[in-house]
């Protein structure tokens, strides 16, 4: 017995390994199944949260300053988000996704509970990496949980939250004009990189897909003799318990027509109004109207129209100005 619980320990390890990708080796040393970092929460609070229901046919966004709950315990500090998840689809890959906002960012850490709202496994902030704005994407912090629910869990729990400690750090970016210069080749400018504090509200995006690679084992095995009853299947009370009252679930349930009538119209009547843009940094805006001027004056225009495309996307109140004059003067 205890070589075969060594095996399975082993082979867990092994699994958590082989699906951080992009994590040096100096950094390997988070043991989901390891909470005793975690915030000691009560069950009583656990069970007045209202658990929102995500699948696998839609991403969930969540604005905290909006809809996020408290929730008092241990060194968590401001609003919490509180998800569902079916555990009877399979193994689960769980990516989510903390947007900055011009220089300030939600530091996210997760709680896996099972069904029974028991803590399962911890992902501190740590885990959730920056990572560098893309063609479709922007700056942000991502990590992929990759989870494995025991037989007879019917649901999974995710307790998205931020604590005392996570407010006293930041995260250093990438300069928009770096990235888009050593996207293309071309020389990296010697620009500062901006720093986003880390803030007790943010943006969230939670996507849930099955996979075959997951690792981390959630809920009690099926006889297993660990501390306290084990419950399978239907013979355990009923996850609704804990779940999200009706006006909550009724958003992803069947429901009758007119629960979606009113807000249905909406999208087709009018578009959503465009994102406002932050006017860029004034190294960046240089940068990228330095650029535009040398590619015209070698005749590149297709050139200058991308770094025209790029830098007001990122912001730019110039870039439009500066090619304008830049081809006249070719004229």
């Amino acid at each position: 017995m205890k070589m075969k619980k060594s095996l399975i320990a082993l082979c867990l390890s092994a699994g958590l390994l082989a699906s951080l990708p992009g994590v040096s080796l100096a950094d390997v040393n988070i043991v989901p199944q390891d909470l005793s970092a975690a915030p000691a929460i009560p069950a009583s609070a656990l069970q007045q949260l209202q658990w929102t229901p995500v699948d696998q046919t839609n991403t969930q966004k969540t604005n905290l300053a909006t809809t996020g709950q408290t929730l008092n315990a241990g060194d968590i500090v401001g609003p919490v988000a509180a998800y569902s998840v079916p555990a009877s689809i399979g193994e689960l890959t769980i990516t989510l996704t903390s947007l900055v906002n011009k220089e300030s960012v939600f530091a996210p850490n997760v709680l896996v509970l099972d069904q029974n709202l028991t803590p399962a496994a911890y992902f501190p902030s740590s885990f959730f990496p920056y990572e560098e704005p893309g063609v479709m994407s922007s700056n942000r912090l991502e990590g992929v949980l990759k989870l494995t629910p025991a037989l007879g869990q019917q649901k999974l729990y995710l307790l998205v939250f931020t604590t005392n400690k996570d407010l006293q750090q930041t995260t250093t970016m990438v300069d928009p004009a770096k990235a888009y210069a050593k996207g293309n080749g071309n020389a990296v400018p010697d620009i500062p990189d901006p720093i986003a504090r880390h803030v007790k509200e943010g943006e969230l995006s939670l996507k849930v897909r099955t996979s075959s690679g997951s690792s981390i084992l959630v809920g009690p095995l099926f006889g297993s003799k660990g501390p306290g009853p084990v419950t399978v299947g239907n013979t355990a009370a009923p996850a609704a318990t804990y779940a999200a009252p009706v006006a909550a679930v009724a958003a992803t349930s069947a429901a009758p027509a007119p629960t979606y009538s009113a807000p249905a119209p909406a999208p087709v009547a009018a578009p959503a109004p465009a994102v406002k843009k932050e006017p860029m940094l004034n190294d960046t805006e240089s940068y990228f109207n330095q650029a535009i001027k040398q590619a015209v004056d070698k005749g590149d225009v297709d050139k200058a129209l991308k770094l025209l495309d790029e830098a007001e996307r990122l912001g730019s109140t110039s870039a439009r100005k500066t090619f304008i004059s830049s081809v006249k003067g070719k004229g």
